[in-house]
């Protein structure tokens, strides 16, 4: 069985469980380039000292980053081989990947939240940044949020995560009170809870990613932020400003909805607040 065989293959078992889209999406393309390496070889063939050489080999040229998303596909492709019989002996067993700096995840401060909020000038653009900034969801999570999906009673919701993984969210009286004036002023039937302002065959659609960074995009360069205001960085910001007003680890972890604690304590790290604030309460000598 050819890589391009065994990626097919690979790909629909992954699908089959659900697998991330756009997981699979950046697997593909290090499929294409392992088999471009490899000529397209049986799979039986490849060795670890191959493997290392593939991935390393060009490391002067590559981010230790992308070294280390290029390793993480393989040890999956390799061993899903092995599960199902193709290989016997997994060749990326003891492949690692580069040791990797942590990165501070960048955000925005209070009071760039409070002038990207007084430089909305329409009811949609309120929703969309505050319904972002106080869930905390990833900008994927709230192009797939129904209207239905909403609990007004709670001001929550559940949305489908990573991994098609589900979680509870929660929104501020701010941000009902937007999204209940955004909702009222459409006329149409649309069952996304945030639609294009353009219509298509006399209605509008349900907005893309790419449509809402736009969106946010266009606020922060109305409002003049220096910073670079994207869709991620609001979710950076609702977790920072968590951590800084005292939440649990614990607590920010399951709002964002990741699965390992590793992925939340980089929060730790982004600022010097909440350190600020643990020094003044213990020492006071």
């Amino acid at each position: 069985m050819t890589i391009l065989e065994a990626w097919e293959c690979y790909k629909k078992d992954k699908e089959m469980i659900n697998y991330s889209k756009h997981t699979l999406r950046g697997y593909a393309i290090q499929a294409r380039l392992l088999s471009e390496g490899f000529d397209d070889c049986d799979i039986t063939t490849i060795s670890r000292e191959q493997l290392k050489e593939y991935i390393y080999g060009q490391r002067e040229h590559l981010k230790p980053s992308s070294i280390g998303y290029r390793v993480r596909f393989i040890h999956s492709f390799f061993r899903w081989a092995v599960d199902e019989g193709y290989i016997n002996i997994n060749p990326s067993a003891k492949i690692r990947e580069p040791k990797l700096g942590k990165v501070i995840p960048k955000f925005l401060s209070e009071e760039d939240i409070e002038t990207l909020r007084a430089y909305c000038s329409t009811p949609r653009e309120h929703a969309i940044i505050e319904f972002m900034y106080t869930t905390g969801c990833r900008i994927g999570e709230i192009a797939k949020v129904d209207i239905n999906d909403i609990d007004w009673v709670n001001n929550s919701l559940v949305v489908n995560g990573k991994g098609n993984v589900e979680r509870e969210v929660y929104f501020n009286t701010k941000c009902r009170i937007w999204l209940k004036k955004y909702i009222e002023l459409r006329t149409d039937d649309n069952p996304a809870l945030f639609v294009t302002e353009r219509s298509f065959e006399g209605k509008p659609r349900r907005i893309s990613v790419s449509q809402m960074r736009v969106v946010v995009k266009g606020i922060a360069k109305r409002a003049g932020i220096e910073a670079n205001v994207y869709p991620h960085r609001l979710r950076h910001s609702y977790a920072t400003h968590l951590l800084n007003n005292g939440a649990p680890m614990e607590a920010i972890q399951r709002l964002l909805g990741h699965e390992k604690h590793s992925s939340t304590e980089i929060y730790a790290h982004s600022t010097g607040e909440l350190r600020r604030q643990i020094y003044k309460r213990y020492f006071n000598t």
